[in-house]
């Protein structure tokens, strides 16, 4: 178990370095607003769509497809996104709804999940996890982008104004871009992957670091109460749920361990990036982002032991 734990911390603890940068970055007067909000913007509309479509048009699409699990995954992150929604609507202020449901129901699996996945299983939680990503990318994308778009305090709520927001959202667009890309196995030169390749990995860093720079000390007192909450119904409350579910369904060993482990990962750092493009309470998203991180090393360990414990894994 000491194992897990350092591979939990090993995949963590870069993220944490990166947040901190960003925190020391602004104390220095290296950055400022105005580099958050241009950098953002470049993550949320250039470097993540790029990375999402590289991603998704290297992942073998025909390997590891098990449709049994996928459509578990997918109708547990609807349950977990409406659970969170309807806890948010008693619990929450109306502007900060969104902010709430993005961050408790949509977690870091690109990074955290599947580093998880391959490091436990080997092979084959890579195979299982890379094809799993490409229908956690368009799930996530999709939810947050609805979420938002009704929450956003400058966005309309109508049908088609929401819509329009999903098809015009360029992590999505990225991510169906991919599609025929890697259903029909269509080559790209090779100077073009590696071009859009160094292009993709500024994505991680440039988002960490704004999140970094976001933190101060009122922000989290401001926002602490529902950051908490919405933390440990990304991290516990709703994995336990889907955990549970799967395991009832018949789910076992690697397959259920993969599907715990995306589903306990923390907050992922996209939602900040959504949250500030749409002008949401991007403090708050920094803060369940934070918080998260810091729960699932806990969170993701004691999962792992009681799984083995009952005999699940």
């Amino acid at each position: 178990m000491l194992a897990v734990v350092q591979q939990t911390i090993s995949v963590t603890a870069p993220v944490f370095s990166m947040l901190f940068l960003g925190v020391v970055l602004k104390r220095l007067g290296l950055v400022d607003v105005a580099f958050i909000n241009t950098a953002s913007t470049l993550v949320f509309r250039g470097t993540l769509p790029t990375l999402l479509f590289l991603g998704i048009i290297k992942a073998d699409l025909s390997a590891a497809l098990q449709p049994a699990l996928l459509l578990y995954f997918v109708l547990a992150t609807l349950g977990c996104f409406l659970l969170a929604w309807a806890w948010s609507v008693w619990r929450c202020p109306k502007a900060d709804r969104g902010i709430y449901t993005q961050g408790a129901f949509r977690g870091n699996n690109g990074i955290v999940g599947l580093a998880l996945a391959t490091s436990i299983y080997g092979d084959y939680g890579l195979s299982v996890g890379a094809v799993l990503g490409g229908v956690v990318i368009l799930s996530y994308n999709i939810l947050s982008a609805i979420i938002l778009a009704i929450y956003s305090p400058q966005a309309k709520a109508d049908v088609w104004s929401v819509g329009k927001s999903i098809v015009s959202n360029p992590l999505i667009i990225g991510v169906l871009a991919a599609i025929p890309f890697a259903a029909w196995q269509i080559p790209l030169p090779a100077w073009l992957l590696t071009s859009a390749g160094y292009f993709a990995q500024m994505s991680l860093p440039l988002a960490l670091i704004c999140i970094g720079a976001t933190l101060t000390l009122d922000s989290l007192r401001q926002g602490t109460g529902m950051a908490i909450s919405s933390s440990l119904m990304k991290v516990l409350w709703l994995p336990v749920l889907a955990t549970l579910g799967a395991g009832l369904c018949g789910f076992r060993g690697a397959d259920l361990g993969i599907l715990f482990l995306y589903f306990v990962s923390p907050t992922a750092a996209a939602s900040f990036v959504m949250a500030k493009a749409v002008g949401g309470n991007y403090q708050l998203a920094s803060a369940i982002i934070v918080i998260s991180t810091l729960a699932s090393v806990i969170t993701t360990n004691l999962g792992l032991l009681l799984l083995q414990w009952v005999g699940w894994l």
